[in-house]
């Protein structure tokens, strides 16, 4: 499907659009996704870069080595800390978008979940969706 989505952050400073197919969205359960998002799993969903834009806002950058070995960059936003989107070399052309991040959250299509050996007992996701103890296979 393609439109028009926007997204931004808690407080409404940094406000993002995106003009394109909305790609899949996974859980993550991996601890990094935890500590970013202060809670059982991580959603995001993959867009395309080259047509994502930062409408407005200052955003803040944090790159870490995953346990999966993948450099990733987390971009924040600079007044209210909320996360909003990654970034990695793995995935040139693709950004991840915190699902939670967007103005309207039924453009998230959940197709999988990954790191599911660090999952929290007491998590709730579909039990049909695709599960792998760690990511999925890159394509």
């Amino acid at each position: 499907m393609t439109s028009l989505v926007t997204g931004g952050c808690l407080c409404h400073a940094v406000r993002y659009e995106y003009a394109g197919s909305v790609g899949p969205a996974g859980y993550c359960h991996c601890q990094d996704c935890r500590r970013i998002t202060g809670s059982a799993f991580n959603i995001s969903v993959q867009l395309e870069i080259s047509k994502f834009r930062l409408v407005s806002g200052n955003v803040k950058r944090y790159t870490k080595l995953a346990d999966s070995g993948n450099s990733i960059t987390r971009t924040f936003c600079v007044e209210c800390g909320s996360p909003l989107f990654t970034t990695s070399p793995r995935h040139p052309d693709h950004l991840y978008v915190k699902a939670g991040s967007l103005d309207d959250p039924n453009v998230v299509l959940p197709s999988h979940q990954s790191w599911t050996n660090s999952a929290v007992s007491w998590r709730r996701i579909e039990p049909s969706l695709p599960s792998y103890r760690q990511g999925p296979e890159v394509k």
